[in-house]
């Protein structure tokens, strides 16, 4: 299937506060956007999802409730931290000299659950995601959100190892 030149393309990448994530973008950039000269008509989406929320009991392990103000502060805390990834994430779509749409979208959730999602509802046209590298072992215990997408997401998909010597 061969697409205009002229119709509008989405790449969707994984952002999270990881140096893996962060390298995974600046990839993106250089090896898709710019070597494959990305028409204007490209929008780069850059994608967080904030974690779930824990489930706060009404009590706190010493018998207290939770007041507002720790709930805020947890809120605010991730808000922050929405804020210094995406700050980050934009200044390396700025220093690639890219003059490509950026757009940042947020999400809050099972990361897998959210960033299948978004592709789907955007109708992406690529996924990028980073990968932590982790062994077997570590992989069986923790998951994997990029093998998970890779199954789920209907579009092409490219998961960026970081090089060790980085």
């Amino acid at each position: 299937m061969e697409v205009e030149k002229n119709e509008e393309k989405k790449i969707i990448v994984a952002v999270d506060e990881s140096e893996e994530s962060m390298y995974a973008l600046s990839w993106c950039l250089h090896n898709i956007i710019v070597s494959q000269q990305i028409s204007k008509s490209t929008t780069l989406v850059l994608l967080y999802v904030k974690p779930p929320p824990p489930p706060y009991s009404a009590f706190h392990v010493a018998g207290y409730l939770f007041g507002n103000d720790v709930i805020a502060t947890l809120e605010e805390y991730s808000e922050r931290l929405v804020d210094s990834v995406m700050s980050k994430a934009q200044a390396i779509c700025m220093k690639s000299n890219r003059n490509i749409k950026v757009e940042k979208k947020v999400g809050s959730g099972d990361a897998k659950n959210v960033i299948c999602g978004t592709v789907e509802k955007l109708g992406a046209d690529m996924l990028v995601m980073g990968s932590h590298g982790y062994g077997f072992l570590k992989r069986a215990l923790l998951g994997s959100v990029s093998h998970d997408c890779a199954k789920h997401v209907k579009c092409p998909m490219v998961v960026v190892k970081q090089p060790k010597n980085i």
